[in-house]
């Protein structure tokens, strides 16, 4: 659509499309966030800057078509751009930080590690979340949207901006490296 086809949307009209359209959808959001950034207030951010994008670029959602999909690929191309600027950027130290913890009484205290504590913490845990997690990105996304979030294969094409086949191998594949680090837990859950 080019921008002179493009529909102009009055204010309320934005306003109306942004709270019955994209608001429904701000728990998936998060949660797809949260399953890629693994924090809690870098998914909020991440969040937060695609609706304040969806909102930006209102005028190119074309309303009644899937509001979940385009937000989707909004937030994933957010993560990805983001990935990439953080990956160039050399690691940052909070000199502040350092400067403030050297001056407090903490700098003393001896520092011991409980290893009862580590233990119990290392053996607690949801074994899918945490298989799902050590997935590379691509294949965790596929799986996320595909099996946690309901797209079909040709929303996730779309979502991505990939071929249907490469969507389908890669959640073919991503399913398989899933069921191997599921192995192991699962027989000793007593599957077969």
């Amino acid at each position: 659509m080019s921008d002179t086809e493009r529909k102009r949307y009055s204010e309320k009209q934005k306003v109306k499309i942004f709270d019955e359209e994209f608001l429904p959808h701000i728990d998936s959001m998060y949660n797809f966030a949260y399953r890629l950034t693994f924090d809690e207030d870098d998914a909020k951010d991440l969040v937060q800057e695609t609706y304040l994008k969806a909102f930006r670029f209102i005028d190119s959602f074309q309303e009644g078509t899937n509001a979940k999909a385009w937000l989707f690929r909004i937030l994933k191309n957010s993560f990805i751009n983001d990935f990439r600027k953080k990956s160039k950027e050399p690691s940052k130290v909070d000199y502040q930080e350092v400067e403030t913890f050297y001056n407090s009484d903490e700098v003393d205290e001896p520092i011991t590690t409980d290893l009862r504590v580590e233990t119990v913490q290392d053996m607690i845990g949801d074994e899918v979340s945490i298989a799902l997690n050590s997935l590379a990105v691509d294949f965790r996304t596929v799986i996320i949207l595909c099996d946690l979030e309901g797209f079909t294969y040709e929303e996730m094409a779309k979502i991505l901006d990939i071929p249907i086949g490469t969507v389908r191998s890669r959640l073919h594949r991503a399913r398989n490296l899933l069921k191997e680090k599921l192995w192991n837990y699962a027989q000793s859950m007593g599957y077969k």
